[in-house]
C-alpha cells in the first residue's frame, strides 16, 4: 500500500475504520462499518464518501466552447452558466475514452470532472486534441479535493454547515461560492447514487477538516463513512455505467444504451462518424439487465450462453442489498435482449439460469 496514491484524507480513513484496498494505482477504502450497512445508509439517510481521486481538468480561452463541442458527444450549446452536462468522449472508432461531467462557469470556461483511472489518459487525449483552437487546458486534479454526500437527509445535513440556501441548487447545477464551515466551496447536486445529494468542491488543504465536520453533525441523521463497495453497488442499481464495466474503447456510448448522450445532429465531433454508420446499421450487441432464476451470484466477466452459444458476458453483478436477490448487467448480441428472454450464466464453471428484465433496477430519488 506504500506505493498507492492516497487523498488529502487517507490519514482519516483509520479513525473511522476504513479498509483500504488497491483500487487503480489508489489506496481508498472499500468499506467502513460494512459495504451493506452502507448501502442502506445511502439509500434511507445519508452517506460521505471520498472522492478525491476523480479527476478534474480545466478548460479556458477564447475557443473553449467549440473546442469542447468538437471534443465530446453531448451538446455544450444547451449549458447555461453554473449548469453540468453528461456526456462521453469518444475516440475516432466510436470507442468510449471516458464518461464525464463539464461544468460551465462560462462559454471561456469549463471544468471536466473524469474517472480516477483514466485522468492522465484523459488529459493527453484533450492535448492531443487541442488543434487550433484557442485554449489553456489544465490538469487541476491535485489541487481538489472532492466529497460526495448522498442520501435524503443530505441536504438537511449540509444545510447546518451552510448559511447558503442549499435548496435553491437545483438537479445538475452548482455554485462555486458555497461557505462550509467557513471554507469555500464549489457544491453541485450531483453524484452516483440514485439518492439526492451534493458533491463538494475544495482545496485539499480542508477537505479533513470538512469530512470530519460533516460526519459529526449528521449524526442524529443516520450518516455513514462509506466505501468503493457501496458506492458501485448503489450506482449499479440505479442503471449508472461504470467505465471499464459498461462502457469501454471496445463498447461504444450506443451499445451501452446512452444514445440520449450523443448528438449525431451536431455539426461534427471526435467519433461522430463511426457512430452515425452504427445508428444507420443498427448496433450487433448491447446493455440490458437480468436477474437471477437459479442460486449464484454473476461477476463481472462471467460468459453468458444462449441455446449452447456464447452471446456476451456480465458486465456487473451483484446480489442486490436493495432488492434482496442476485441481478447484473450484461452485454449481449441484440437477438437476445428481449424481455423475459431466458439466458444462462456460467458461475463457478456451471450453468446457472437467469432472465432479461429493465436495466434500471432503482429509481432515483433526487430533487429537480
Amino acid at each position: 500500500m506504500e506505493f498507492l496514491k492516497r487523498t488529502p484524507l487517507f490519514n482519516a480513513y483509520q479513525k473511522y475504520g476504513g479498509k483500504i484496498i488497491n483500487f487503480t494505482g489508489w489506496a481508498l477504502p472499500v468499506q467502513f462499518e460494512g459495504i451493506i450497512k452502507e448501502h442502506e445508509a445511502v439509500r434511507n439517510a445519508a452517506g460521505l464518501f471520498d472522492v478525491s481521486h476523480m479527476g478534474e481538468i480545466e478548460i479556458k480561452g477564447e475557443d473553449a466552447f467549440s473546442f469542447l463541442q468538437n471534443l465530446i458527444t453531448n451538446d455544450v450549446s444547451v449549458l447555461k452558466d453554473n449548469e453540468i452536462l453528461y456526456t462521453l468522449m469518444c475516440f475516432n472508432d466510436g470507442g468510449v475514452a471516458d464518461d464525464l461531467l463539464v461544468y460551465k462557469f462560462s462559454d471561456k470556461h469549463y471544468l471536466l470532472v473524469v474517472n480516477a483511472s483514466n485522468v492522465d489518459k484523459d488529459y493527453l487525449w484533450v492535448c492531443s486534441n487541442k488543434d487550433n483552437f484557442n485554449v489553456e487546458i489544465n490538469n487541476i486534479s491535485h489541487k481538489i479535493a472532492q466529497l460526495a454526500l448522498q442520501g435524503p437527509t443530505s441536504e438537511k445535513i449540509l444545510q447546518k454547515l451552510t448559511p447558503f440556501k442549499l435548496s435553491d441548487i437545483k438537479f445538475f447545477r452548482f455554485n462555486k461560492n458555497v461557505m462550509i464551515d467557513g471554507v469555500k466551496c464549489l457544491v453541485s447536486r450531483t453524484g452516483y447514487t440514485g439518492e439526492d445529494g451534493f458533491e463538494i468542491y475544495t482545496g485539499t488543504e480542508n477537505s479533513e477538516r470538512l469530512w470530519n465536520k460533516i460526519l459529526e453533525t449528521g449524526k442524529e441523521d443516520g450518516i455513514k463513512p462509506a466505501g468503493l463497495g457501496c458506492r458501485d453497488t448503489l450506482r449499479f442499481e440505479a442503471a449508472l455505467p461504470l467505465y471499464g464495466n459498461e462502457l469501454s474503447e471496445d463498447i461504444t456510448p450506443l451499445e451501452a444504451g446512452l444514445g440520449y448522450f450523443v448528438k449525431l445532429n451536431k455539426a461534427s465531433f471526435i467519433g461522430k462518424n463511426a457512430l452515425v454508420m452504427q445508428n444507420k446499421d443498427g448496433v450487433k450487441r448491447r446493455i440490458v439487465g437480468f436477474e437471477m432464476i437459479g442460486r449464484g451470484i454473476p461477476r463481472h466477466g462471467y460468459s453468458i450462453i444462449k441455446n449452447d452459444e456464447e452471446i456476451g458476458f456480465v458486465t456487473t453483478g451483484y446480489f442486490s442489498p436493495t432488492l434482496k436477490k442476485s441481478i447484473g448487467h450484461a452485454i449481449l448480441d441484440t437477438k437476445y435482449t428481449k424481455l423475459g428472454t431466458e439466458i444462462e450464466v456460467i458461475i463457478r464453471k456451471k450453468r446457472v439460469r437467469a432472465k432479461i428484465i429493465k436495466k434500471k433496477f432503482y429509481n432515483k430519488n433526487h430533487k429537480k
